[in-house]
């Protein structure tokens, strides 16, 4: 083989080029999207927590009490929180994945249609995150059984 002859498609070519470089640039994204997705939910969440009349307002319209937009509140304050630790980021997006999915049925269901796809785009974006993350969580699972 030449030097001037371009290398083949070997195993050691593939994982060596870009490949391995996407999956960086692929990591780095999801990183960037985690940081963002938690300031976003933390400022949703501070909004409840506060009782902004914003989210009285919507909660008032749902029926609900204040009770539940606290505990909603919390449960998104947590796992914004959850997000920016790595360890905890895959276990967090998988929860918020639930509660995503309960803000979409309630848009759907009580509220406006059409704001049923912001969190349903969330959903998306965490199950990404979850998936990036997947190793971590199974090591944090081993973990937790061994002390159990």
């Amino acid at each position: 083989m030449s030097e001037s002859t371009p290398a083949r498609n070997t195993p050691a070519a593939a994982r060596s080029g870009t490949r391995a470089e996407g999956r960086g640039r692929g990591a780095v994204a999801l990183t960037v999207a985690r940081v963002v997705l938690a300031l976003f939910l933390g400022f949703s969440a501070f909004a409840k927590l506060i009782a902004h009349e914003t989210a009285v307002e919507s909660f008032d319209r749902m029926g609900w009490n204040q009770f539940a937009m606290y505990t909603i509140g919390g449960l998104e304050m947590a796992g914004a929180i959850a997000l920016l630790i790595p360890v905890l980021a895959g276990v967090a997006a998988i929860a918020l994945c639930g509660l995503m999915a309960g803000a979409a049925i309630v848009q759907l269901t009580l509220l406006d249609r059409v704001n049923a796809i912001m969190p349903a785009l969330l959903i998306v974006l965490l199950v990404l995150i979850a998936r990036e993350r997947r190793d971590r969580t199974a090591a944090l699972v081993a973990l937790v059984r061994r002390r159990a």
